[in-house]
């Protein structure tokens, strides 16, 4: 019985560890990332608060764990959204972040977990969505060619976050 409890009690604590482990080495990669989009080496962040009410009428997951106020000496740098979306198989990491204006400023694919695909992740592609304000500005994002579901899942995600911030800035939420 005893062993049951100690194995029990492993599988239950191993996901929480392993997530735990995967979001350190996405931490690095996201410092870097808007270090190097606003051009500062110090920087704080604080989760952006939704409440339940107004978080049902987004198409986007957000919450103060994923959608981030990014500040350098108390003044306003701009936003950072961390979300998962699905490949074909599987589902990628991805950031969008924001200038203060909320335009995007960057998007990286932070890690893709599919064989094939994985083109959506190079900054050329990427560059698409910069400076976009509005889901309408996003239907001209060009395809590639073995990439289709992953550009697609890409492109959805973006504009639905690009729908959810205009809806929280709506309601006065950012």
């Amino acid at each position: 019985m005893k062993k049951f409890g100690i194995l029990t009690a492993l599988l239950l604590i191993l996901p929480f560890v392993l997530s735990f482990a995967v979001l350190n080495g996405l931490d690095k990669k996201i410092d870097r990332e808007i270090k190097e989009e606003f051009e500062v080496t110090d920087y704080s962040h604080e989760g952006v608060e939704v409440s339940k009410e107004l978080h049902q009428k987004l198409p986007s997951r957000v919450s103060k764990d994923n959608f981030f106020r990014l500040k350098n000496n108390g003044e306003l740098l701009g936003y950072a959204y961390l979300d998962r979306a699905p490949s074909k198989t599987a589902e990628f990491d991805y950031l969008v972040i924001f200038d203060k204006d909320l335009a995007i400023a960057r998007t990286k694919v932070l890690v893709y977990r599919e064989e094939y695909g994985g083109e959506i992740g190079s900054r050329r592609w990427l560059r698409q969505f910069t400076g976009k304000s509005k889901a309408s500005e996003l239907d001209h994002i060009a395809a590639i060619s073995g990439a289709t579901i992953s550009v697609r899942s890409m492109k959805n995600a973006v504009k639905d976050i690009l729908v959810s911030v205009e809806i929280l800035q709506k309601n006065n939420a950012l």
